[in-house]
């Protein structure tokens, strides 16, 4: 049941920066460093999600002195697939020209990110590299995920200018506001997550103890 969760997540989450991109308002940071990457250098949106994946996946493994988590790799990749699914079906669909519906499609987008982040985060299975260094950062500088989230989207704000990146007021709404969806949607999740495992017969106790033993939570 949990995977059923964590694919729904994945494509609300994607869905959501399908949105702010089409929004023309500005990106988040990592997604404005994607269309910088795309635009300048080649490829597909979701094609430099998975080669940034890689490159996080090894940083993710230096700060916890660990084995890298190859498994991150496959979430990158079905995300990266997802959004320029999204992309490819949105593009013709949803044009905002004015700017309330601009807003609206940014503000819609926001928020169905921060939903998806956490509704596949709970899953405890192969967080995307860039959520999996929220959480690192979270645990290392003992804070929670506003901080470590923004702190992330500040540093990849700056790269995403560097490279001409879609950088707008979008992009610092995302900045100060990613983080405290994020760190709304968790424990809303964590509860709808709880009672799905409680009516298939699965023990969220159960769960939680998982999610020790692998040490991603």
């Amino acid at each position: 049941m949990k995977y059923v969760f964590f694919v729904t997540g994945i494509f609300i989450l994607s869905l959501g920066i399908s949105f702010t991109i089409q929004s023309d308002l500005g990106t988040s940071p990592f997604d404005a460093l994607l269309i910088g990457l795309s635009t300048n250098v080649g490829l597909t949106v979701g094609s430099w999600e998975i080669i940034t994946a890689l490159i996080l996946i090894c940083c993710n493994s230096l700060l916890k002195r660990q084995r890298p988590e190859v498994l991150g790799l496959l979430t990158a990749f079905v995300t990266g697939i997802a959004i320029d699914m999204w992309l490819f079906l949105l593009r013709d669909l949803i044009i905002p020209e004015l700017w309330y519906s601009k807003v609206a499609c940014f503000g819609m987008g926001l928020v169905v990110v921060g939903l998806g982040t956490a509704t596949y985060l709970q899953t405890n299975f192969a967080p995307i590299p860039v959520d999996r260094l929220t959480i690192i950062i979270q645990e290392l500088t003992r804070t929670n995920l506003f901080f470590s989230r923004t702190l992330i989207y500040l540093i990849f704000l700056i790269i995403a200018l560097i490279l001409n990146g879609p950088v707008g007021i979008g992009t610092l709404l995302t900045v100060c506001l990613g983080g405290l969806m994020l760190n709304f949607f968790m424990p809303l999740t964590r509860k709808a997550l709880d009672r799905i495992l409680i009516h298939s017969g699965t023990s969220p106790n159960h769960d939680k103890d998982k999610k020790h033993t692998t040490n991603l939570s």
